[in-house]
């Protein structure tokens, strides 16, 4: 198996030291989204007490000629913490810290996508959405190759390992278990995980959460998943079609609902945010990954279980459709839908902001409305 040198660490060496009394003395490690879009960064710093919420965490800057986010000549960056997590590998009471990030003058950086995603959630609050986000992922070994793949081939073909059970039908199920367990230990509304139909490949769903709750939990869950995988020295992926070929892509399914989608009834209210969602279609596939759709085309083809990039559609039931609503929804006439568009390397806030945008604030078109003075 191709896994990386740290992994080799003797790991029992370090909780030797893990565990050593810190006198009062906390460690807050600092998360935030860099310039990619994609990917996560931290670093640490020493607080002499423990913080007990939000606001006793002090800003912080960093470099962000570094992260793509500054010129070197301009290059400090503003971290502003915005939720606050235990950390799950340097125990309690340690933390780990989500931050906006902002540049000089103030104003958000450009992959700052949480910013206005909040102000959107605000206007709507009253309607009280709800989300749950199905995050795949693939397992690589540091060579790029799926990890558990055969060096110079192929495994056999898809069937037996969607929610499989067995050496020869899912790879890599301690790193699950323990990213699981470190979401549970850190406060990350994780509800569940699953093998997925590609060998190697992984989901784990995160809610119901309410408004900017959603992605500040998705982006910690993303972050304590990469941290796991450092530790066994393997690599997890977003990318929506890692594999080319006759394999299932990675998607982040999005489950949403309002309070009168939930209440008895709540179906009439169901068709007509999926009727807002159809007219917008174009709009919401180029917000859907960080690329403008350019990697949802690799995997949104009509097959493997995806709609046509190009086509709208829903149904109950069915997974080839756009949104799917859930035959239990069906039968019971209220509850929720899946919008089964958005990629695996989508930012959350702004699926999220984009779902408001069109079924509650009845935004049309491709352009976005400001509600700076409202």
């Amino acid at each position: 198996m191709s896994v990386s040198h740290s992994s080799r660490l003797n790991k029992l060496v370090r909780e030797q030291y893990v565990r050593l009394p810190q006198d009062g003395l906390v460690q807050v490690t600092y998360v935030w989204i860099d310039g990619s879009g994609e990917g996560v960064r931290c670093k640490s710093r020493t607080l002499d007490k423990e913080p007990k919420s939000i606001e006793d965490v002090p800003e912080w800057n960093f470099d962000g000629s570094s992260t793509a986010q500054a010129e070197g000549s301009n290059s400090d960056m503003f971290l502003v913490p915005v939720r606050m997590f235990r950390d799950p590998f340097c125990l309690d009471p340690n933390k780990l810290v989500l931050c906006e990030v902002l540049k000089y003058n103030r104003k958000p950086a450009e992959t700052n996508l949480r910013h206005t995603c909040k102000k959107i959630m605000d206007l709507v609050k009253d309607s009280h959405p709800w989300f749950g986000m199905e995050q795949e992922y693939t397992l690589l070994g540091i060579n790029g190759h799926p990890y558990g793949w055969p060096d110079n081939g192929f495994p056999g073909p898809q069937g037996p390992y969607y929610c499989g059970v067995g050496a020869d039908k899912v790879y890599g199920r301690d790193i699950v278990e323990s990213h699981y367990k470190a979401c549970l230990y850190a406060g990350v509304k994780i509800c569940g995980t699953n093998a997925e139909v590609m060998p190697s490949q992984w989901e784990f769903q995160v809610g119901p959460c309410e408004g900017i709750e959603m992605g500040d939990h998705l982006w910690m869950a993303r972050f304590i998943l990469h941290r796991v995988c450092e530790d066994f020295g393997v690599v997890a992926t977003l990318d929506p079609k890692p594999m080319t070929g006759n394999w299932n892509g990675a998607g982040c399914h999005t489950n949403y609902s309002t309070e009168e989608m939930r209440r008895e009834g709540g179906l009439k209210h169901i068709e007509a945010a999926i009727e807002k969602l159809s007219k917008r279609h174009d709009y919401h596939i180029c917000v859907y990954d960080p690329r403008g759709g350019r990697d949802n085309s690799r995997r949104l083809t009509g097959h493997h279980e995806t709609s046509n990039i190009f086509e709208f559609s829903a149904g109950v039931a069915n997974r080839g459709a756009s949104i799917r609503i859930p035959r239990q929804v069906g039968q019971d006439g209220y509850g929720y839908f899946e919008d089964r568009r958005p990629a695996a390397n989508c930012d959350p806030y702004a699926v999220t902001e984009a779902i408001m945008r069109t079924t509650v604030l009845n935004e049309t078109g491709v352009e976005t409305k400001d509600y700076a003075d409202h």
